[in-house]
């Protein structure tokens, strides 16, 4: 059935399931500039509850001032897309997601967000960010992540 095609986290990384990221140099000099911060959001990522075997989808953020590398954006969506059939806890594919862009990169500061969307009525937001200050100019590209399940005090209109 469909949940024997899933393939564990740990297993699609250890077997080369998932793609290779690249990067590139960094167009200019953060530690002079002290911003530049880029802003990527990935609003269909999906993977595979390991317990139920049932889809999750998620708007994947990431946020982050470069040092010397950029992740090149293309391969950040094939990487994201191999993710279909994985099966994994949402805070556990955040939590890599971020290791991954924070080994890859070693940005001045990153931040990584996974927003997943309501199965079951229950909403849930994953958010990893580096004990770096958060740079000048970020508070403009963070938007309030606001909670996609209506709660018990909402009427229907």
């Amino acid at each position: 059935m469909f949940f024997e095609n899933v393939i564990p986290l740990e297993a699609a990384i250890g077997s080369g399931k998932l793609p290779q990221l690249e990067t590139f140099p960094c167009p200019y000099d953060t530690s002079v500039t002290k911003n530049g911060i880029i802003r990527i959001i990935f609003p269909e990522f999906t993977c595979v509850c390991p317990k139920t075997g049932y889809p999750d989808f998620a708007s994947i953020g990431v946020w982050y001032l470069p040092d010397r590398l950029c992740i090149e954006l293309k391969s950040w969506k094939l990487y994201l897309n191999a993710f279909r059939m994985v099966g994994t806890f949402h805070e556990t594919v955040t939590r890599h997601l971020y290791v991954t862009m924070e080994e890859l990169l070693k940005p001045v500061w990153l931040l990584v967000a996974g927003d997943f969307f309501p199965r079951g009525n229950v909403d849930t937001t994953v958010v990893f960010e580096s004990p770096s200050p958060r740079p000048k100019g970020v508070d403009l590209l963070l938007a309030p992540l606001v909670p996609r399940a209506r709660g018990f005090d909402e009427t229907v209109g």
